[in-house]
Parts: C-alpha cells; structure tokens; sequence
C-alpha cells in the first residue's frame, strides 16, 4: 500500500482509506465481523480509517472501531466527522461551538481515544459563521483533543474563504477536504482539486465507485439496486446517463484485463490531486476485492478512452447527498417576489 503525505500535515497515510458507513446496523449488522474487516484492512496496510458519529445510528459505528483498535491506536490515522443531527434536539448537530465541544467528547469516548488525527466538519452548515467553526476547532487543536481538522463537501469558493479567514484571523486552517468523486461525476476537477492542491490540503475521496454503480452489480439482468440505496439516493442510482456511460465503461475495462471495479478505484487514486479514496466494503469478500486492485495503474491510452465516455470536469447528473448551495435550493433567493414578501 503506497503512502502518501496528507497535505501538509506530515501525517503519512495509505492511497486507499478504510470507511465504515456501512459498519453497523444499517450495513453490516455483525460487529464480529465489521472488526474482522477493519483488522483485515490494516493488514493489508491501510492506516487511515474515516468514520463518522452519524454512523450506524448515534456513534454505533464509532463504538465498533473503537473497539477494533484497542492495542492497535498508535498505528492508525483515526479520522471522525460531525455535524449530522444526534438526537431530536435541533441543537445536537450542526457547527456550531455549543454543539462542537460536545460532539468531539462524545466522539472520544465512543472510540475509546484520547484524540483524533483529523476531526472534519461533515457537511455545510450556513446558519453558523464559519468563524464560529473554526474558533472552536482551533480550541479543540491547542488542547490536544485533534491533531487537524477537515471538511467535507466544501464547494471550492468557500475552501479559499475559509483558509482567508484562518489567515486573516489567526486561527487554525483547514487541512483536508473530503469531496465525492467518481468516473461519473468529475465536477471537482473544475475548481475543487485545483484549489486544495494550491492550498495544499489533503483531498479524501467519498464514493469512487458512484454508491456501488462502478461495481457493474447493478447492470441490465444483474441484481436489484438495494431498498436503502433507492432511498438515499433515487436520483443518482436510477439516472440512465450514468448507466448508459457504464455499458461504455465495461468494454474499457475489459480490454485493459481489468474488472469495472478496479478501473474506477485505479482513476480516482491515480489523479495527483488525490491523497486517499476510501473504500467502503460491507464485506470482507468486497474488501479483498477491492485490495486486489490497490496496485493498478491506469496508462494514457485507458484514461483517454475514460475521458471521451465523461468529459473531465463533467457529472453525469447529481449525488442526493451532496452539498446544495443555498442559492440553489431556496427559490427565495433568486425570486425576487419570494424575497420581498419575506421581507414584508
């Protein structure tokens, strides 16, 4: 498993990042057998593993990875996320301080840890001054409680506000951002790898295989896409752009001696911008078959042919859980009617 440098923390982790979305109750219900992934993963030489406290259900996830690193911490890059509601009270998510300086305990005492490598603000939230955020996430670094801290899904604008910001107001930056990018959806490679790399933010990669579409499982006369998939995301698993540009995929594959799998990882792992993609198995047969690969390397001839299937640059349609800007998803804020009756 190659190392590479996680921005420019000088923190060294594996080109391949263990996720456990799927460790839990809404995944992998066997905790036996999620800890025999995670062993089998860092075996295998993967040091970075991301979770997150949403997981699972109200840090379930978190409690199983705690327990499969007791007597193996110091050799783990432990990543976590908040933001995500943990709880009814709409004052148990979000990020802002209040809720910040209770969610990392909570985090720390699910995984049994006395800090974490890198603490990552999980999603938007633009009720709070990212002011707000970062003040407490510095405060959270001095007290030695995280070594760095992160984003997630950050449009590119607001990567180059938020490290303004840092600067201008003598807090802690950002050093990480971890956005969606597959063979189907390029779009980071506009602005958001661009700007991490001239920052020199460390780039972790959610979903390489597009929620399992990249697997090929889900083709004509192949197996039904899961109830749970259709569900959090109905637009992305059913779009027809993105299934048609996969019967593109699979003949590349093929004559490159590869499966659709391994193509997809290969591509996201093998762009510079790229510190990690993680990968998310549910099983331990989905782990080996996904380290199988972790040594390939994609050549000129294979990525042009990718290129003119989806244009660099180019998604194939949204991912439901993405970030939405305001902008887009308020038609008050860009209707003027709509604006002026608030205002009244």
């Amino acid at each position: 498993m190659r190392l590479r440098s996680l921005g420019r923390t000088g923190i060294q982790v594996s080109s391949f990042a263990l996720g456990t979305m799927k460790f839990g109750p809404y995944g992998n219900a066997d905790p036996g057998d999620c800890l025999r992934i995670i062993h089998r993963a860092l075996d295998a030489g993967i040091n970075l593993i991301d979770t997150a406290d949403v997981y699972g259900g109200f840090g379930e996830t978190e409690r199983i990875v705690g327990k499969a690193l007791q007597g193996r911490r110091d050799d783990v890059v432990l990543a976590t996320k908040f933001n995500g509601p943990m709880g009814a009270d709409p004052n148990r998510q979000g990020n802002s301080r209040r809720w910040i300086v209770t969610a990392v305990e909570d985090s720390l005492r699910r995984l049994g840890v006395d800090h974490l490598d890198l603490y990552q603000v999980h999603h938007v939230d633009h009720r709070t001054d990212m002011e707000e955020t970062l003040a407490a996430l510095t405060d959270l670094l001095r007290a030695g409680k995280v070594r760095a801290i992160g984003t997630s899904g950050l449009p590119a604008a607001e990567i180059v506000e938020a490290q303004w910001l840092a600067e201008r107001r003598g807090l802690a930056r950002f050093r990480t951002e971890q956005p969606h990018y597959s063979i189907l959806n390029r779009g980071i490679e506009r602005d958001v790898l661009p700007v991490c790399e001239k920052y020199g933010l460390g780039t972790l990669i959610w979903s390489p295989l597009a929620a399992g579409l990249l697997t090929g499982r889900f083709r004509a006369g192949g197996e039904p896409i899961s109830a749970g998939s259709l569900h959090w995301l109905p637009r992305h698993m059913t779009d027809q752009r993105k299934h048609a540009a996969i019967e593109q995929l699979v003949p590349i594959a093929e004559e490159a001696g590869l499966s659709l799998t391994h193509l997809a990882m290969a591509f996201v792992a093998g762009h510079p911008g790229v510190t990690s993609a993680i990968l998310g198995p549910r099983t331990l047969e989905q782990l080996d078959d996904l380290l199988a690969g972790a040594g390939t390397v994609l050549g000129d001839d294979v990525l042009d042919r990718i290129d003119e299937v989806v244009a660099p640059g180019t998604d194939l349609g949204a991912i439901d859980v993405a970030h939405v800007p305001p902008a887009l998803s308020e038609p008050g804020l860009r209707r003027r009617i709509l604006a002026d009756r608030a205002a009244a």
